[in-house]
């Protein structure tokens, strides 16, 4: 018999301990550094300008007459949309939990729509497209669900919220 084929002496250590799903998640946590004062991670510079850019530029085509399959957007549509974006972008700017945990769930639905819209996509641009959203908007919602982690960290000092 060749010697890989042999099976290794038992060892006469123990076996090492599998760890549970809460010890991971403490060690992870541990792991975490809470955001300084002044510091934007490069996710929320991003995410903060592309809700700028979504309000600016849902604005900026309504204001142009643009059409909507065949018709004209609802005007309070358009402007709930930009406050809601221009919202969001100053309150992801400030690090605010509320403004990240709910532009990544416009994200997620974001990207489940860009999922299920490449089984339909009639030609290679809207393949491209449906693509491009799926890979920059997940690397963008994969990046944030660290940064939600990191905002929610206390700082050495900080007194403990009631719970």
């Amino acid at each position: 018999m060749g010697r890989r084929s042999r099976k290794p002496p038992p060892s006469q250590e123990a076996p090492k301990q599998r760890l549970t799903g809460e010890q991971r998640d403490e060690i992870a946590r541990a792991k975490l550094e809470p955001i300084e004062p002044g510091e934007r991670p490069v996710p929320v510079i991003v995410a903060s300008a592309v809700a700028v850019v979504l309000a600016v530029a849902n604005l900026g085509c309504f204001l142009a007459g643009v059409e909507v399959q065949g018709q004209r957007p609802n005007a309070f549509g358009v402007l709930l949309f930009g406050a809601l974006m221009l919202t969001a972008a100053w309150g992801m700017w400030n690090l605010r939990y509320w403004a990240l945990l709910g532009f990544q769930a416009l994200l997620a639905v974001t990207l489940v729509i860009a999922g299920l819209s490449v089984m339909v996509a009639g030609n290679l641009l809207a393949v491209v497209l449906c693509l491009a959203v799926l890979g920059l908007g997940g690397w963008l919602f994969w990046k944030l669900v660290r940064v939600l982690g990191r905002v929610k960290v206390p700082r050495p000092g900080d007194r403990a919220e009631p719970q």
